[in-house]
């Protein structure tokens, strides 16, 4: 077959370095051919190669007792939860395609996801997200708004997940770069898992699913790079999905892998064909040759070139046990899905792909693979100017003669602040019917059938404090994430992260990679949650600006008896109110000074990791004990939004509540700083000595705040509003805000 011949320029416009097109020079023996120069450009992009950032993810704590998987070794990570089951989730991006396509984009987000999971022999439970957009003043933002949420929602739907938590924020650095974070987690026997491998000398090799099409081709590539105008001509680059396909693909998938009849499987994501076969082989210290011309195309004269970087959806690799081909293709052709064997394995550490007899591609395995030779780099760190600029803060600007029933108002009016049903109404959340606590509460819970226990699950990042702060703002990501699982009733067990930050060749912006990450390892190993994996995303930039830096956290925790489930909202009239932790005069880096001064300044709050932790731990300890009824961490919007949350969020029966206040530090600190480690609960008359003997014994600081009742929400003399004006505000203004025409 006649290729292009590879010059410099070629080389260039593929992305990679003259540098690393020695490297390649020198792995091969010879100049690569074009084919295998796009498999390449492929591999060793930061999407896939994770160049620039897996020497700092190797120093996050990724080892635990009830790991199964650690971080790297799969497509996710994996956790024994005891009774013989495993938890398998991840997070990963997919923010540029949302950028340009944003339904196809969030969609094949969902997808990519879902498939991870059960392509390790898991069946999706739960879906969750992580929603980053510019202002919802701009109508462009809108667009991306809608079709990004309608994406998720209808894929999700479609193929039977329930989406049940996330988060969603606005702010002008998402403008022209949205973030858009995806979420899965399955349950498996823990006897039951599968290894994403090829091994073994004769084996067929298997693709099952969807035609292969050009619909993504050099995805990867295009997810590392920053976005500018031209963004919009890489269309071609965005995925397609169908999710009723992709169901009956995780039903074949799971019964294939039931009645032991392979060997390993793997998604076809990021670089479709070449990824799944190279990453395979390494891990089996196998190779594989595969024949490209017996690849089931949808498309006609499509090339070697094409078929092997496509990212066409709903497409797995498949290891077959020798002799069980007939098996194999008898389930798929019963769900009515394509299976073709395309090669076969072998025991020479090569990826071969072979066209009409003639070898089109013969490149070594480990040097396309995560772990092996690929590409390693250590970039320039510098402290960004504006982090010292911005992390003071003159209290004496902010005046404190205000209306803070208005400021109130606003706050819960605001698009960081309020209701999210616009967003989660669009997806389904009861299906399967496993879902004990949906979306609006502090986290997600879901029953863990034919058990008494459940699984608690949330995704958390305040990113201003990560851009004014990346090394604390990263560690409260991670504390913020297991104090919602706390107040739920569960324990945290371990995370996965999608780290999404600019352009990593920026010395500024590496710099908050290196403490974003530094910081998020220093409160993992304090709250004991390996990290099992997740997704690093760079490029997040539009012409304008970078992100924010985005360590999204998202969090795994067991509740060990379904009693234990905690909600956040008051429960009966009479209940004490207690504050678990103490209120400090901190304001920096306030949602209150964003919204009511348009400011985005520091300093951030202070956090004492082993503090927050033995706070957690009381907390949990009087969940356990059956003392505590409600409970709600106090974070965005402070303690006056804490509170109205938990008179309000529980639209069907809310309730009022009336509070005193004794601290003696400024009123708009008191009622919206973001003070850490603090938590409302709520207890019954009869429990309240019980708690504060608890606390006193734990040697934590609390006080009572007041009582539950009545249909105002009452905070010293600073607040006095009827539950109504509170209810329109939070409930009604996203909708308002995004369906402007």
């Amino acid at each position: 077959m006649e290729q292009p011949k590879v010059t410099p320029q070629l080389v260039k416009d593929h992305g990679l370095s003259e540098e690393e097109h020695q490297q390649i020079i020198e792995y091969l023996g010879r100049e690569p051919n074009f084919t295998e120069l796009g498999i390449f450009s492929v591999m060793w992009s930061e999407h896939c190669s994770y160049k620039n950032s897996i020497a700092l993810l190797k120093t996050l704590p990724r080892d635990g007792e009830a790991l199964l998987s650690k971080a790297g070794e799969e497509n996710a990570g994996a956790v024994d939860i005891g009774d013989g089951l495993a938890v398998v989730f991840k997070i990963e991006s997919h923010n540029h395609p949302s950028a340009v396509e944003p339904y196809q984009g969030a969609a094949t987000g969902v997808g990519g996801i879902l498939r991870d999971i059960f392509t390790m022999g898991a069946r999706p439970i739960a879906s969750l997200d992580s929603l980053r957009f510019g202002s919802p003043d701009n109508p462009r933002v809108r667009y991306l708004v809608d079709g990004i949420v309608r994406g998720i929602g209808d894929y999700g739907n479609s193929f039977g997940v329930p989406t049940v938590a996330g988060e969603t924020y606005f702010d002008d650095a998402y403008t022209g770069n949205p973030l858009v974070n995806a979420m899965a987690v399955g349950i498996v026997k823990t006897d039951g898992l599968v290894s994403g491998t090829i091994s073994g000398v004769g084996n067929p090799v298997m693709i099952v699913g969807s035609k292969t099409g050009r619909d993504g081709i050099h995805g990867a590539t295009f997810a590392s790079e920053e976005l500018s105008e031209k963004s919009q001509e890489r269309r071609p680059s965005v995925q397609i999905g169908d999710p009723f396909t992709e169901k009956l693909l995780l039903e074949a998938t799971l019964e294939i892998i039931d009645n032991d009849l392979i060997i390993g499987i793997q998604d076809m994501g990021a670089a479709g064909i070449t990824c799944s076969c190279s990453e395979m082989s390494f891990r089996g210290e196998a190779g594989v040759t595969i024949d490209i011309d017996k690849v089931p195309v949808r498309e006609d004269k499509m090339t070697p070139y094409e078929i092997l970087l496509s990212e066409s959806q709903e497409r797995m690799l498949v290891c077959v046990k020798k002799g069980k081909e007939e098996d194999v293709r008898r389930i798929f052709d019963k769900w009515d899905i394509d299976s073709t064997i395309i090669g076969e394995s072998n025991d020479s550490g090569i990826f071969k792909a072979m066209l009409n007899g003639e070898t089109i591609s013969e490149i070594p395995a480990d040097v396309l693979s995560l772990g092996g030779k690929t590409p390693v780099y250590h970039r320039e760190t510098k402290k960004p100017d504006y982090i010292d600029k911005l992390s003071m803060i003159n209290l004496d600007d902010y005046p404190v003669d205000r209306d803070y029933n208005n400021d109130l108002i606003a706050m819960l009016a605001a698009p960081n602040i309020c209701y999210k049903g616009w967003v989660f109404d669009q997806y389904d959340s009861m299906v399967r019917t496993n879902t004990a606590v949906g979306p609006g509460s502090d986290a997600a819970v879901l029953r863990i059938r034919k058990t008494t226990r459940a699984l608690t699950m949330v995704t958390d990042c305040n990113a201003r404090y990560c851009y004014l702060n990346p090394r604390i703002g990263a560690s409260q990501a991670v504390a913020e994430a297991a104090r919602n699982i706390v107040c739920s009733g569960g324990r945290p067990v371990a995370i996965t992260n999608c780290l999404n930050f600019g352009n990593p060749y920026k010395p500024e912006i590496y710099y908050g990679f290196a403490e974003a990450v530094a910081g998020m390892g220093e409160a993992c190993r304090i709250f004991n949650t390996p990290v099992t994996g997740g997704n690093v995303s760079f490029y997040n930039e539009d012409p304008e600006r970078a992100v924010f830096p985005t360590p999204t956290i998202g969090m795994l925790g067991i509740i060990d008896d379904l009693s234990h489930i905690t909600t956040q909202w008051f429960k009966d009239d009479g209940d004490v109110i207690y504050l678990i932790g103490e209120n400090r005069e901190e304001l920096g880096a306030s949602e209150y000074l964003h919204t009511m001064f348009d400011k985005n300044t520091g300093p951030i709050p202070e956090l004492d990791l082993k503090y927050e932790k033995h706070v957690q731990d009381t907390i949990l300890s009087a969940i356990k004990q059956g003392y505590i009824k409600s409970a709600h961490d106090i974070s965005d919007g402070g303690l006056a939004v804490a509170l109205s949350e938990c008179c309000i969020s529980n639209h069907e029966n809310m309730t009022g509540a009336s509070v005193e206040l004794s601290d003696e530090i400024r009123p708009d600190c008191l009622l919206f700083g973001e003070t850490q480690s603090r938590v409302i609960v709520s207890v019954s008359e009869d429990n309240a000595g019980r708690l504060v003997e608890h606390c006193v014994q734990n040697d934590i600081p609390f006080s009572a705040l007041g009582r539950v009742g009545g249909d105002r929400l009452k905070i010293g003399g600073f607040i006095d509003l009827p539950l109504a004006d509170m209810e329109t505000a939070y409930y009604d203004s996203l909708k308002k805000l995004l369906e402007r025409v």
